[in-house]
């Protein structure tokens, strides 16, 4: 039975105190697999990695987004007063305010962001919920259709069933399992394999297509479809056609210009070995900058130093 395999290494005072596990699938052009390790054909949820497929289900029925709006309808967004600012102008072309929306109430994602917000005197709220820009999107595109806005958020609901469908055609394959996602909207279970798919078709897709302008979007507006100071936005910013998008659970896509595709998840759910991961896959790629070099390792502390890092399991990518 195939299991996940050790993808990184924690080393602290030069001792490997543990491992991070998880899966890598890296796909052609075509969409068939070139290189993997670990479980890449079993159902898993993509989390917010699913955000530009969601987009696509929107932009085919008429959401009139483009340039920092459309990459922000795709986003997770750090909640920076740049991306407030955006969604409440997503939600004021249809006529709607944040009191639109259905996301949880939530503090910025970004620490900086987070801080400053609460010594402004600002509690939870939906507008700074890191899907907030899918939603005003969601609810925009509900009232282009004369859809119901109260429960956009439905499985059933026409808009979640143009978005299942848009994510089922990029991936080629169904989905095999419907949930609830941490925003509340439906997330569309898929296998590692069809996520990276999805992400070549997008990278590689010419720039008239909807696939082509939401990756466009993306790179040309990475702070948007993340954070100014995210790894998601440096590693967009340093390496020319590279599309990404992170989601939940140690989730992590990447679609190069050429059409190839990248998925990966780390088992134990981690965000800090998400980068390095990616950072390694794609030097194996022979895709490598300043930017990939510093994303090969994240810093563990002692006291006031640095004294180790989690790094590639170097066997796993030779």
């Amino acid at each position: 039975m195939t299991e996940p395999v050790i993808l990184a290494d924690v080393v602290r005072s030069d001792f490997v105190e543990g491992h991070h596990r998880g899966s890598v699938v890296v796909t052609r052009p075509d969409g068939s697999v070139d290189w993997s390790v670990g479980i890449v054909d079993e159902p898993m949820f993509p989390r917010s990695s699913n955000k530009p497929m969601q987009a696509l289900g929107m932009l085919r029925n008429g959401l009139p987004l483009t340039d920092e709006l459309l990459a922000l309808a795709g986003a997770s967004h750090s909640g920076e007063q740049f991306h407030l600012d955006g969604v409440r102008k997503i939600l004021a072309t249809a006529g709607l305010d944040e009191s639109a929306l259905l996301t949880p109430v939530a503090y910025p994602l970004d620490d900086e962001t987070r801080d400053a917000w609460v010594k402004a005197g600002h509690g939870k709220e939906r507008v700074v919920m890191n899907c907030s820009g899918k939603h005003a999107a969601m609810l925009l595109t509900s009232k282009l259709n004369d859809w119901d806005l109260k429960t956009y958020r439905s499985p059933d609901h026409p808009l979640q069933k143009e978005i299942r469908t848009a994510i089922e055609d990029t991936a080629g394959e169904k989905a095999s399992y419907v949930a609830v996602d941490g925003c509340g909207a439906p997330i569309f279970a898929l296998t590692l394999s069809g996520l990276a798919r999805s992400f070549g078709l997008f990278a590689g897709a010419a720039p008239e297509t909807n696939e082509g302008r939401i990756a466009d979007a993306f790179r040309a507006h990475p702070e948007y479809a993340s954070g100014s100071t995210r790894d998601e936005a440096e590693l967009m910013r340093a390496t020319e056609g590279l599309f990404c998008k992170a989601g939940a659970e140690g989730v992590y896509a990447v679609g190069l210009a050429d059409g190839t595709g990248i998925a990966l998840k780390l088992e134990d759910g981690t965000p800090r070995a998400r980068k390095v991961v990616m950072a390694a896959t794609l030097q194996r790629l022979g895709i490598t900058n300043e930017t990939i070099e510093n994303h090969l390792h994240f810093d563990l502390t002692g006291g006031d130093n640095i004294v180790g890092a989690v790094r590639p399991h170097a066997p796993t990518f030779s």
